[in-house]
């Protein structure tokens, strides 16, 4: 943004029109895309599926069923509560607080701004067809323990 008042951004967030908030929905890539793709980040899409990664729902991965541009959240499958009356509702998520784990590339127009982007191949598309495992995390390494000093008693010089 080219303004720094707060208010400023907040006016144009609220009044961006639906071409602008599309650019605001992307969300970052899981690591094997993001390897494939070669790019960090694309807009979330109906048929993407996702896992949240903060909030209550952490960790839960699905399919996104809705995309609300209006009020700049996801809806994610699974991703619900039960009402008083027993019914179900989807709970909001923004798109900012979930990875994207699989594209939908049934749009030809994604495909093509993909192959613009990042330069996606022929081998990507190919491993786009199954869901990706995510390997470990590696383990971190154990901290030496620092030495500790001998405090000496040190004298004043006024006795």
């Amino acid at each position: 943004m080219k303004n720094i008042q707060p208010r400023k951004q907040r006016k144009k967030l609220y009044q961006a029109p639906q071409h602008k908030r599309y650019r605001r929905f992307s969300a970052p890539l899981s690591s094997a895309l993001k390897s494939s793709h070669n790019i960090n980040s694309v807009p979330v899409r109906t048929g993407d599926t996702v896992r949240v990664m903060r909030g209550d729902y952490k960790g839960f991965e699905g399919k996104v069923n809705r995309v609300d541009r209006s009020k700049y959240r996801v809806f994610v499958e699974g991703v619900s509560m039960e009402k008083v009356d027993g019914s179900t509702v989807l709970i909001p998520i923004h798109p900012s607080k979930v990875t994207i784990t699989q594209l939908n590339l049934d749009d030809k127009w994604r495909k093509e701004i993909l192959k613009r982007k990042g330069g996606i191949s022929e081998k990507a598309e190919l491993t786009e067809e199954k869901p990706i495992e995510e390997a470990e995390p590696p383990k971190k390494k154990q901290r030496r323990k620092k030495k500790t000093r001998k405090t000496t008693t040190a004298k004043s010089g006024g006795e």
